[in-house]
């Protein structure tokens, strides 16, 4: 018989490879325009590199399974040393890999990060998947939902008909190419979805609202209107926002912390909610937990090391 798990977490596992440059190396930050200048041809320094697990569903799964769930894992992922690790790394953690398609042939996807005095460049690489995803013999309580690369539309649909048919809950953090393709081609679980995740800036491109148009209580009351009960909003050093089901808004700030580096802190903060909310926490206390968790993420290089434990 399957398992039935608190939270299967839907989208995808990679390999992070973390490159921490020399801060007294021949760079140019340009704050005004926030630019880190490299001249061409040369040789640039790294303190430190690092090969570590990531994605943003693989995340999540483990920050919840850190945080005492019983968590699942659907992904695709190749078939290389990297894969492996990435399977060796998710069951360390005690996420339930069963779920993880591999395809011969392919090679993992990547995503190359140059951290600089605490902020970050992403290089991102998605290897083509079909995300012919099987959800037959799964049994959850709730469903994470994040980004996934282009071949996402019939993953989605299909995660869509599994939610209207196991009656699970839905949890729903749109990635970069769910949010360019507009709210229509995302509508669908827009209307179905229990808590929707999303930065001020995701907020704002769904809703077309030009950048600072409006409050961040306009932008959450009407991404509220698509249908999600909860909707959630991280602002970096402004912290959070939410709204639930009544309409109530709660705000967050931020735990002070020296960063290190950023990557996975909005992925932290989600498995954080997320994990009080299956709980039954209050709201309160998952925007606390969120924070707490995105707190201690930045504080490490990788979007995992500092994920917090039960």
């Amino acid at each position: 018989m399957s398992p039935i798990f608190d939270v299967v977490c839907v989208g995808n596992a990679k390999i992070d490879s973390f490159l921490t440059l020399h801060e007294a190396g021949n760079l140019r930050l340009m704050k005004d325009s926030n630019e880190l200048c490299i001249k061409f041809g040369e040789k640039i320094t790294v303190d430190k590199m690092d090969i570590l697990v990531g994605g943003n569903a693989a995340n999540v799964a483990v920050g919840t399974s850190r945080l005492g769930l019983n968590t699942g894992l659907v992904a695709e992922i190749g078939k290389d040393e990297f894969a492996q690790k990435i399977i060796d790394t998710l069951t360390k953690e005690k996420v339930d890999v069963s779920n993880i398609q591999q395809t011969e042939g392919q090679q993992s996807s990547f995503s190359t990060i140059i951290n600089f005095k605490g902020e970050r460049t992403i290089f991102s690489e998605h290897v083509k998947r079909s995300h012919d995803f099987n959800f037959e013999n799964i049994s959850t309580k709730w469903v994470y939902l994040t980004s996934l690369g282009e071949e996402w539309i019939g993953a989605y649909n299909k995660t869509v008909d599994f939610i209207k048919n196991s009656k699970a809950r839905l949890a729903f953090n749109p990635g970069t190419l769910q949010i360019s393709a507009g709210k229509k081609n995302i509508e669908n679980v827009l209307h179905i979805s229990d808590v929707l995740f999303v930065n001020k800036e995701e907020g704002e491109a769904l809703l077309e609202y030009q950048p600072r148009q409006k409050s961040i209580e306009d932008i959450i009351s009407n991404l509220q209107k698509f249908g999600p009960k909860i909707v959630v909003i991280t602002d970096g050093k402004n912290g959070s926002i939410a709204i639930d089901d009544k309409g109530n808004i709660s705000k967050k700030g931020i735990v002070e912390t020296q960063v290190v580096e950023k990557t996975g802190a909005g992925d932290a903060y989600s498995s954080g909610f997320l994990s009080a909310l299956i709980k039954n926490k209050s709201i309160n206390d998952a925007m606390d937990l969120g924070t707490k968790n995105s707190a201690s993420v930045i504080g490490k290089v990788g979007a995992q090391a500092g994920l917090l434990y039960v």
